[in-house]
């Protein structure tokens, strides 16, 4: 079978170079081997070198968007006119937030069922939906696949209600399925905490900046690391998943603390594998960032939620750590107030995340195998009745 996957893949984020990492993974479980798989990264020079793997442009570049969108799909057909299946896979990729996504994908998707692949949408998260343009790309998208599955319950829900499908499956994370990750070694006492911030609504970043939410956000994480400090003695370390805008923000929250001296920051890009193994050195991680608060699980690091976006409670819900999921406004004093709730709590803390660690790492392994077109009763028959025409209906 020949595979491709599709996903926000090469642009230094490397929460969905760990959800690449992890779909590969899966793929080499049910007998595919990454030589039959090509990825479509936005990237793909980087993409090809960092996992020695066929990788082409997600999108191609014409100057304007008709063009542009024209010479993405010219490329996408050729390439998936020789596939079999087609993951849209990993990330919150059924989102309106970003202009480009949803008619991205949901094009490309109804590219690769006129081609004759199989289509699959895996381990997505979905929301925010806001806009009839938005709700349009996204239901053709969702209708066109041959399975669904999503991260968390809110998108199953989310997903249902814009689509109409009601066999929509709610699946680990792909990250969960890195395989051989380090693990860390229990501790007697917390001291060793590990922070990763978004640039939450920053004017670097954010498609809307706003000065005082950013402010906000940065002072509450700035209090917190002092009070940790002083309080328990701890010693803090600023590392990233998206590299540099992550590193700008955690100098930015060392500037306001009072005992900045204390705290380091690793100013430099971590690969899927560098993530994991500094969250495995902490006792815990207090993460903005999604999959810094996935990769820190893989490990069995405890971990509480900073909730720049709606996913990371969600996620939070999902492995019943809610209580240590904080809202942006409440999340100086709420990140104190956890660490001492843990600390209270040390051993058995430790070993539930440790127990999680071990049954997610099972489920997103198995997470492909009992979907159906991936059943081994033969080679997919691809149906070439595809129009010669450009653009999919």
């Amino acid at each position: 079978m020949r595979v491709g996957i599709i996903g926000n893949y090469g642009h230094n984020n490397n929460g969905d170079e760990a959800i690449l990492l992890g779909i590969l993974a899966q793929l080499q479980v049910i007998g595919i081997p990454k030589e039959n798989v090509v990825v479509f990264s936005n990237y793909p020079n980087k993409t090809a070198k960092q996992y020695n793997i066929r990788a082409v442009p997600l999108v191609i570049k014409k100057g304007s968007a008709l063009p542009s969108a024209r010479a993405t799909l010219k490329q996408a057909k050729k390439v998936m006119k020789e596939l079999d299946l087609v993951i849209i896979g990993g990330g919150g990729l059924l989102m309106d937030m970003y202009r480009r996504d949803a008619p991205l994908y949901s094009s490309l998707g109804t590219m690769a069922k006129r081609c004759g692949c199989r289509l699959i949408i895996h381990s997505v998260g979905a929301g925010p939906i806001r806009t009839r343009v938005g709700t349009f790309f996204l239901r053709r998208l969702v209708k066109a696949a041959d399975a669904v599955s999503v991260r968390d319950n809110v998108s199953k829900q989310l997903i249902e209600k814009v689509s109409g499908r009601r066999d929509i499956e709610v699946v680990s994370d792909p990250a969960f399925a890195i395989p051989m990750p380090p693990k860390r070694q229990q501790t007697e006492q917390l001291i060793k905490v590990g922070i990763t911030a978004a640039p939450y609504y920053s004017k670097q970043y954010w498609p809307v900046h706003d000065e005082q939410k950013y402010q906000q956000y940065i002072r509450g994480m700035a209090n917190a690391a002092d009070q940790l400090i002083e309080q328990h003695r701890a010693e803090v370390t600023f590392f990233s998943t998206k590299y540099p805008q992550d590193t700008e923000v955690s100098k930015d929250i060392q500037a306001l603390m009072a005992h900045r001296e204390k705290a380091q920051i690793i100013d430099r890009q971590l690969l899927p594998d560098d993530i994991m193994r500094v969250s495995s050195e902490q006792d815990i991680v207090i993460g903005t960032r999604l999959h810094s608060l996935i990769l820190s699980v893989t490990v069995g690091t405890p971990v509480i939620g900073v909730e720049y976006h709606h996913k990371v409670r969600h996620f939070m819900e999902a492995i019943n750590e809610e209580a240590f999921s904080l809202q942006i406004g409440k999340h100086g004093d709420g990140i104190v107030q956890a660490v001492d709730t843990f600390q209270k709590q040390w051993p058995d803390t430790q070993a539930r995340i440790a127990r999680k660690s071990a049954e997610l790492h099972h489920e997103a392994f198995r997470s492909l195998e009992n979907i159906e077109v991936l059943q081994p009763s033969g080679p997919v028959q691809k149906n070439r009745q595809e129009s010669d025409g450009g653009q999919p209906s």
